[in-house]
């Protein structure tokens, strides 16, 4: 399978979004506790790595790190606000480290909307300025959005930009918010959209970019609101595929290995049709109400068949639907008999530790969490509960 893992290099960022749900934590990375995770994946036969934060070009090491993973045979990506990969021999160096993707978060091109979204102002100049930088140099772009109440209702205005203004632009990644932690989970009533506020939008999006010819993928969204294109559930895919993410969280949470994608149900899901291979509705925050799930009654099989004949995407083996079924009812059965993972607290993996809290990094985070405060009183959001940064018996 084509599992992708992921490494949160740095906690921190040098902007202040409302809706964040990696804030600031004192725990920190050097090159050896990275490469230690690095490691791990090319011996757990993983195709690639996503270096993630925070805002993770802040890490004075990224392009060491970047260069190692390369060199050990993983395919290098980063997600990133662009704020660095404005700069060009930044953009320069990191593609001579072997870095091959860049998803570029771009949240919506009104500069009103995303300078509100950001804390920020001035942002969107440096990724249009990324992206440019990126592409000169030979690394692939995508573009990430992370949907919320303030651009719920635009969606498809941002893609038709992208389209216009840089065909090179291939791929897109839509995530509905997270409301369970960091600043998303006490900024809720501004952030956290309705499942009904986006469902419009994101359609007209996902029609503009299937038109086209370029790709996408959705995550968080369950499938009774993207029925047309289910295809292109995250989630989706992976419960087909039978596919695992590990996450190195730079927090107390640690390393979280990802196997089921399963979440919040309604009772009329029961009988939908594609109950069997939908995510459900990610809310550990209760930021979404299931009674805007609705049953749909459409072929499950077609849905799998496009997944695992997608010449795009040739990491499933199994190319046949009685060969997949065989496949998907072996792993049910599988599933049945293991323990069910808590809600509230996914499957941990301790192979590792992640990171290093020290007494300067404690220092860090202190001054960070007081200019932090002072931010969010200029910007009138609520901060994130620093208890969810720390770990057992760190005060603060």
């Amino acid at each position: 399978m084509a599992n992708i893992g992921y490494i949160q290099v740095v906690r921190h960022c040098n902007h202040f979004c409302g809706f964040c749900s990696n804030p600031t934590t004192p725990y920190t990375h050097t090159f050896e506790t990275m490469k230690v995770l690095v490691d791990d994946f090319v011996q757990r036969g993983y195709f690639g790595v996503i270096l993630t934060g925070g805002e993770p070009t802040l890490h004075p090491e990224l392009p060491r790190i970047a260069a190692y993973a390369s060199e050990q045979g993983l395919h290098v990506r980063m997600i990133t606000n662009g704020s660095r990969l404005a700069d060009r021999g930044f953009a320069r160096e990191m593609a001579e480290a072997g870095l091959k993707l860049v998803h570029v978060s771009v949240y919506s091109l009104r500069p009103e909307v995303e300078a509100r979204l950001r804390g920020a102002t001035g942002t969107l100049e440096k990724a249009y300025q990324a992206v440019e930088n990126a592409h000169a140099n030979g690394i692939e772009v995508n573009i990430n959005c992370v949907i919320n109440k303030l651009n719920a209702d635009h969606l498809d205005e941002n893609i038709e930009y992208w389209i216009n203004h840089h065909p090179e632009i291939r791929h897109f990644i839509w995530n509905n918010l997270d409301p369970s932690m960091g600043r998303a989970e006490v900024n809720q009533a501004e952030f956290t959209p309705r499942l009904a506020d986006f469902e419009a939008s994101l359609f007209r999006a996902m029609r503009l970019l299937h038109r086209s010819g370029r790709s996408f993928r959705v995550e968080k969204v369950p499938l009774c609101y993207m029925t047309e294109f289910a295809w292109a559930s995250t989630e989706t895919r992976k419960i087909v595929k039978g596919e695992e993410r590990i996450v190195h969280f730079l927090d107390r949470k640690q390393t979280v290995r990802q196997t089921d994608w399963e979440h919040i149900y309604a009772e009329g899901c029961d009988v939908c049709t594609l109950r069997p291979i939908c995510g459900g509705l990610f809310d550990r925050g209760n930021g979404y109400d299931p009674a805007e799930l609705a049953p749909v009654f459409v072929s499950m099989e077609a849905i799998v068949e496009r997944i695992i004949t997608d010449p795009g995407d040739p990491s499933y083996p199994l190319r046949t639907l009685g060969a997949w079924r065989a496949d998907f009812e072996r792993r049910l059965a599988e599933a049945r008999s293991a323990p069910r993972p808590s809600r509230e607290e996914p499957p941990q993996d301790t192979t590792n530790p992640v990171g290093l809290i020290t007494p300067e990094s404690l220092r860090r985070f202190q001054a960070k969490r007081e200019a932090e405060a002072r931010k969010a009183q200029v910007v009138g959001i609520a901060m994130e509960h620093a208890e969810g940064a720390l770990p057992g018996g760190v005060e603060r």
